[in-house]
């Protein structure tokens, strides 16, 4: 199989990711990609006829490899990769959407393309929810098909055509065992990494919101302080304009008004 389609993917959502982003790219290319490439595929590569059975019935081996092993550790593994690494192109599509409409308008419509706001980041969060879901999903899936996740060196088989309980051997088993105790691990470090970058991308946006209200708010506050000096300094202004004009009058008519006023 050929893996240059997801290393090419891994390669691009790594510019668009935060620094605990680039970690998982890290931990999933060279810890679960590399791994399955250069070790996990050859160890596996020939389970079925490796699988080998105390009697000679026809169909007997094949019943029997297939009631244990509904579906290939190495097969399962491959599909693990695939479907953990797909919801990133969420956000390489999300960017290059942003970066054609960009193109089609000829003009400048965000800070940058790549920048976790608004629509890119509730993208981001959404591959993040997606990601960890299929990680969670795929270590129960494994842990049901295979009763746990470790490979036994022998298991007893009754199911027709065999004629009876027969006692049928798994080569390397417990080097298979020791690369699915690893392949647990990594998951459940990726899905660490998933729920901390989820964590810190939201507090994030839950700080910047909050900052950005409060700034707002003291804006306000400070835009009717403003207005209420204004309002204070024009009846001010208006208040001496009275007294200076009432000053300038001559007394006898200054006296008359004075006489009005407590008439009144």
């Amino acid at each position: 199989m050929s893996w240059g389609f997801l290393r090419d993917l891994l390669s691009g959502v790594n510019k668009y990711s935060t620094g605990i982003g680039r970690i998982w790219v890290a931990v999933v290319f060279i810890f679960r990609l590399l791994v399955y490439i250069v070790a996990a595929e050859n160890i596996w590569k020939h389970e079925h006829d490796e699988f080998e059975c105390n009697i000679k019935q026809p169909g007997c081996e094949n019943v029997c490899f297939d009631h244990f092993f509904p579906v290939s550790h190495i097969r399962l593994w491959a599909l693990q990769l695939i479907m953990v690494s797909t919801p990133s192109l969420l956000v390489v599509f999300h960017v290059a959407y942003r970066e054609n409409r960009e193109k089609r308008h000829n003009q400048k419509l965000y800070k940058s393309a790549a920048e976790r706001d608004g629509g890119l980041l509730c993208t981001y969060l959404v591959s993040l929810i997606l990601k960890t879901g299929f990680e969670i999903v795929f270590l129960v899936l494994f842990y049901k098909l295979y009763h746990g996740f470790e490979v036994p060196h022998l298991v007893k088989c009754d199911i027709r055509p065999c004629p009876n309980t027969v006692d049928c051997y798994i080569s390397k088993a417990t080097e298979k065992t020791i690369f699915l105790y690893f392949l647990v691990a990594t998951s459940c470090l990726c899905i660490v990494l998933n729920l901390s970058e989820l964590s810190y991308l939201i507090f994030k946006y839950s700080i910047k919101c909050y900052l950005k209200r409060y700034v707002k708010k003291h804006q306000d506050s400070e835009r009717d302080c403003h207005k209420s000096e204004t309002i204070i300094h024009n009846r001010a202004a208006a208040a001496g304009w009275f007294h200076s004009s009432f000053l300038s009058l001559p007394l006898n008519m200054q006296d008359e008004h004075e006489i009005n006023s407590l008439s009144t």
